[in-house]
């Protein structure tokens, strides 16, 4: 599903199917621009010099800085670009609450959270929105009136598509088993937990590999949460690294890009450098013996439970995006 050797500045990591688009395997991932609050200038500048590199695809939600990521990316890239922006509904800003975020998954709700984009991104669509499920942990899960059937989910979002406010719809957090009740809706893309060390969903990846829809995982390097493990520390990574003179976390995201054609990646920062440091792994080839050694330590080490927590954090907290 993807061409490799087109891997140059202009399309990181080559390029890939999404939504019938063709985009740079390497994408950004925005929610870090939340720190730059007091400086949105700086934001802007982040923005701005992934585009100068080739990225392509923007991944946003509204409830990242309860819509300050979404104005950066307004001020930052025309509503005219061919920049293919992502978002994401089923949560929603709560700057009051304990946590900046609440459960928000009733069908009117997601058509809500639509209508917050569009404004905030000042755009007429959105390419692709991501229907974020509350099925697995860690993050955000849904109690009463938020357990909320997928299939009421899905005509919401297929009504959204078919008025033209959304051009095609992602699910995530979800288990197999939604993926398969979910193809027939035509959806574009997964975004679940996976990692080198977190391959507990290797049978969805497969599946969305075998149906041509694009996997776009999440915590690509682990998290601080609990019990998910951290890439950068297994010793086959940090061996690999010294190895290749690269930082364990381009080994880890090397392998993603590796591992699954249809895998693309969505690393987030909220510094040039390291944007320019993620980036650079597009030009990052692991050798047969490397691989097989990472594959094999993968495989051996993933434990992570798939039912969530009660802890209400954020699911797009990760140690792969600083």
């Amino acid at each position: 599903m993807s061409d490799r050797s087109t891997t140059t500045n202009a399309r990181p990591g080559g390029t890939g199917p999404l939504a019938g688009r063709s985009v740079a395997r390497i994408g950004y991932g925005a929610m870090q621009l939340e720190r730059h609050h007091d400086d949105p200038a700086v934001g802007v500048a982040v923005l701005r010099r992934a585009l100068e590199l080739g990225v392509d695809h923007i991944d946003t939600a509204q409830f990242y800085g309860n819509g300050f990521v979404n104005d950066l990316i307004r001020q930052a890239i025309p509503a005219d670009s061919d920049v293919f922006i992502a978002s994401k509904v089923g949560a929603a800003p709560d700057p009051d609450g304990p946590f900046p975020m609440r459960p928000a998954q009733q069908p009117a709700e997601l058509r809500t959270a639509v209508e917050d984009n569009l404004r905030a991104l000042g755009r007429d669509s959105i390419a692709l929105v991501n229907l974020r499920r509350l099925e697995i942990g860690p993050g955000l899960a849904a109690h009463g009136d938020q357990i909320v059937d997928v299939d009421d989910q899905l005509a919401e979002m297929i009504a959204l598509r078919d008025e033209g406010k959304i051009g095609a719809i992602g699910i995530s957090a979800v288990t197999v088993d939604t993926i398969r009740r979910a193809l027939p809706a035509g959806i574009a893309c997964v975004q679940n937990p996976y990692s080198l060390l977190d391959r507990r969903f290797e049978n969805a990846l497969e599946l969305c590999a075998a149906e041509q829809v694009s996997w776009v995982p999440y915590f690509p390097l682990g998290s601080a949460f609990p019990g998910i493990p951290k890439v950068t520390e297994a010793p086959e990574v940090i061996a690999a690294s010294k190895a290749a003179g690269v930082s364990p976390a381009q080994i880890g995201l090397a392998w993603l890009l590796g591992h699954a054609d249809n895998t693309l990646l969505i690393p987030g920062t909220g510094d040039i450098a390291h944007l320019e440091t993620n980036l650079a792994v597009g030009g990052i080839e692991l050798d047969a013996a490397t691989t097989a050694a990472l594959d094999a330590v993968g495989a051996a080490t993933t434990t992570v439970p798939i039912a969530p927590p009660s802890w209400p954090g954020d699911a797009d907290v990760t140690t792969g995006r600083s």
